[in-house]
């Protein structure tokens, strides 16, 4: 007997933290905002208070562009988890952003295909709503 398919269980959300409360309801907006250190002049990634480039904590925060360059990816053909396992496979991504800070993150609308994912290919900033609070980043190969 075969049993229905199942809808994965949720994707666990991450939990946004004082330091990444504005990065979280940016991201609601499907606006991508980055720390920038006016000490050093860099952006970076993920949220926090101190520049992990000069550990000045003279920052504050500006709007991406949402535009980069793939910087490495993995395809993953096993899910660490349940919630993970059913969308398989999948394209795990680290992104330089223009700016130059770099953000893990996954490669969708593309065929999980190393012969046609390549590194340093041109990408743009997408959201997936997980639930009315969290907006994950993901990024696709920009269009032309």
């Amino acid at each position: 007997m075969t049993q229905p398919r199942q809808e994965p269980p949720p994707i666990p959300p991450p939990v946004p933290q004082p330091e990444s409360d504005f990065y979280w309801e940016k991201c609601r907006a499907h606006e991508l905002w980055l720390r920038h250190c006016r000490a050093c002049d860099g952006t970076y990634f993920y949220p926090r208070d101190i520049c992990p480039g000069c550990f000045s904590r003279d920052t504050d925060w500006v709007r991406s562009s949402g535009r980069g360059t793939l910087h490495a990816f993995a395809v993953v053909h096993r899910g660490p988890t349940p919630a993970f396992r059913d969308r398989t496979p999948y394209v795990a991504a680290i992104v330089e952003l223009q700016g130059g800070a770099r953000m893990p993150t996954n490669l969708v609308d593309v065929e999980p295909d190393p012969a046609v994912i390549k590194v340093g290919m041109a990408v743009e900033v997408v959201f997936e709503d997980l639930d009315a609070t969290i907006s994950l980043p993901k990024f696709r190969p920009t269009a032309g």
